[in-house]
């Protein structure tokens, strides 16, 4: 009976936020799926009618082609953060507490920057002018600067860059609160580091390596300023897509298709989340 009270309880205390995601999360999302479903009037309008159109539309192969090259952007960026991030979470799970404090710091102060100079920052450095190809031919390792800047390789360090501590963060969380008695256990047993930290530790800090993974891989397909300044008109992702419909096109039906096909590919990326065992607590870390 008490557990049925404590149940209620937060239930009721957690109402005001169920309603302030409805009225400013659900609402706007349901009138982004409406609007895919009506047709293009003048300028930004839209008529009533009715139509699927916007969404036969996206099957022509160079949409295809985009959301393909987004997914695998943001699937590398994913495993790149994984294999930089999770050895430098563990490493400051595992520092003095001076220490931690000091790479802590390191790892939030990009947040006190905006963005947008920090990857104009990167755009700099690649220039073919830039500092990395002036070091590189002082060296002698080349012969003429390297097409640096407006490639792939290019958007993916930025991407990378941008979505590392999005890694650091949920891992180091769930690294520090591990229970490192089944680690030692583990080694007085007979087990190698090696042996130990692939059958012990990473299996339970596997639920913060999902979170760290939803919270890298979707913002990663939508990232529009990161691959207008560091690849330009050579890579499209479906982020930009959305934002050309919009604000170029002023397709606001077809706009809205495309966010609908975002929507539906986070929701796919989260109900595999919970399916593999992620939970809403290390997705806030």
């Amino acid at each position: 009976m008490k557990t049925d009270h404590s149940a209620h309880r937060r239930g009721l205390l957690a109402l005001p936020m169920y309603l302030w995601a409805l009225a400013f999360v659900g609402v706007a999302l349901l009138y982004i799926i409406g609007l895919s479903f009506l047709g293009k009037g003048e300028a930004l309008e839209v008529t009533g009618e009715i139509t699927l159109s916007n969404y036969s539309r996206l099957w022509d192969p160079k949409y295809g082609k985009v959301l393909w090259l987004s997914l695998r952007l943001a699937g590398l960026t994913t495993l790149i953060s994984l294999l930089l991030g999770y050895p430098f979470a563990y490493f400051m799970a595992k520092a003095s507490e001076k220490w931690r404090v000091w790479l802590m710091i390191l790892v939030i102060a990009p947040f006190w920057t905006n963005a947008l100079i920090r990857i104009y920052g990167w755009k700099i450095l690649l220039y073919a002018n830039g500092p990395i190809n002036q070091f590189l031919l002082n060296l002698g390792l080349i012969r003429k600067p390297l097409k640096l800047l407006y490639t792939e390789g290019a958007v993916l360090l930025g991407m990378v860059y941008a979505m590392l501590p999005f890694v650091i963060l949920p891992a180091y969380t769930g690294i520090e609160r591990m229970d490192w008695a089944r680690v030692e256990a583990a080694r007085d047993l007979g087990a190698s580091p090696a042996r130990a930290f692939f059958t012990v530790t990473l299996p339970m800090t596997a639920p913060s390596l999902l979170a760290a993974c939803v919270l890298t891989f979707l913002p990663s397909v939508g990232l529009i300023f990161l691959s207008d300044i560091l690849g330009g008109a050579n890579t499209v992702l479906w982020g930009n897509l959305v934002h050309d419909e919009l604000l170029k096109s002023r397709d606001l039906p077809f706009a809205a298709a495309l966010s609908t096909v975002l929507l539906l590919l986070t929701g796919l990326v989260i109900y595999l989340y919970r399916r593999a065992g992620g939970s809403n607590e290390e997705m806030v870390f």
